[in-house]
C-alpha cells in the first residue's frame, strides 16, 4: 500500500496503534519512506511517550513521526482540548501535514483518537473529515468479539454516507484462542463493513521484543497492506 492511509476504529482501546506499527513495519520491510501522523493525541502527560512513539519503538526509528496536538485527559479530543485550554486540532491542519509527509515519504498513516465521528473541535470536525479532505481510504480497525458486527457496521455506514472509500479491515487483537463469536466474525467481519478483511493482528501483539514485532508483522496483513496474507490463526482461514 502506498500514499496516504486513514486509520480509524470501532471504538477506543482496538488495537488502532499496533495495526499502524505492524503496517509501518510491512512498509519498512517492502523498502518504503513511512511516516505516522497523530492529529491529537489525549490522556498522556507532556513528558511521556504517545502513540506516535509507541509505533517507532515497535515498527523501528526509520518511521518520521508527527504529532500534531497532545492533551492530558483521556478524553475526545474536542472535549480535551477545551478542558486543557489548549486550541483545538483543525481538519485542515491535519489534511495539511499528512499532504506535507506524502510528498516525501511512500505510506503516510493517519491515526485517529478513539473512532470515527468523534470530534477534534468545537465545531464536530472529526476524523471523516480529514479522510474526505485527502480523499484518502479510510482502514477499519475491528474488535474480534461479541459486539464488534454492530460497532463494525455503524463505522461503515458512516463512511459511505460521506463517499468514503473503506480500504477494509483488520481485527486488532486477535486472540490464540478464538471463542464461538471471535471465530464466526471472521466470515462476518467483511460482511458488517462492505470490505474484505485485511489482517488480524494477535493480541498481546504491542508487548513483543520489537525486533520480534518487525519480523512477524508482515505475516499479520494481506498483500493489499503490504503483508504476506495468511494472517488467519489455524482453522480459521
Amino acid at each position: 500500500m502506498r500514499g496516504v492511509v486513514v486509520v480509524t476504529g470501532t471504538g477506543t482501546g482496538v488495537g488502532k496503534t499496533v495495526t499502524t506499527a505492524a503496517m509501518a513495519a510491512a512498509g519498512l520491510a517492502a523498502g518504503r519512506s513511512v511516516a505516522v501522523l497523530k492529529p491529537a493525541q489525549t490522556g498522556v502527560a507532556e513528558t511521556e511517550a504517545g502513540d506516535v512513539a509507541e509505533v517507532r519503538r515497535l515498527a523501528g526509528e526509520a518511521v518520521t513521526g508527527v504529532e500534531l496536538a497532545r492533551y492530558p485527559e483521556p478524553l475526545a479530543p474536542a472535549t480535551a482540548a477545551r478542558r486543557s485550554g489548549l486550541p483545538s486540532v483543525r481538519p485542515e491542519e491535519v489534511a495539511a501535514a499528512a499532504q506535507e509527509l506524502a510528498a516525501r515519504h511512500q505510506l503516510v498513516l493517519v491515526e485517529g483518537a478513539g473512532g470515527l465521528l468523534v470530534h477534534l473541535d468545537a465545531r464536530g470536525a472529526t476524523l471523516a473529515d480529514v479522510a474526505g479532505m485527502l480523499s484518502a481510504p479510510v482502514l477499519v480497525v475491528a474488535e474480534a468479539g461479541l459486539g464488534t458486527l454492530n460497532a463494525t457496521a455503524l463505522t461503515a455506514e458512516a463512511l459511505r454516507t460521506r463517499s468514503l472509500h473503506t480500504a477494509g479491515v483488520v481485527i486488532g487483537s486477535m486472540p490464540d484462542a478464538p471463542d464461538l463469536a471471535s471465530r464466526c466474525n471472521v466470515e462476518d467481519l467483511p460482511r458488517a463493513a462492505g470490505a474484505a478483511l485485511l489482517g488480524a493482528v494477535p493480541q498481546g501483539a504491542g508487548t513483543m521484543d520489537p525486533a520480534e514485532f518487525r519480523a512477524a508483522a508482515a505475516s499479520w496483513l494481506s498483500p493489499e497492506l503490504g503483508g504476506k496474507g495468511g494472517f488467519l490463526p489455524p482453522g480459521l482461514a
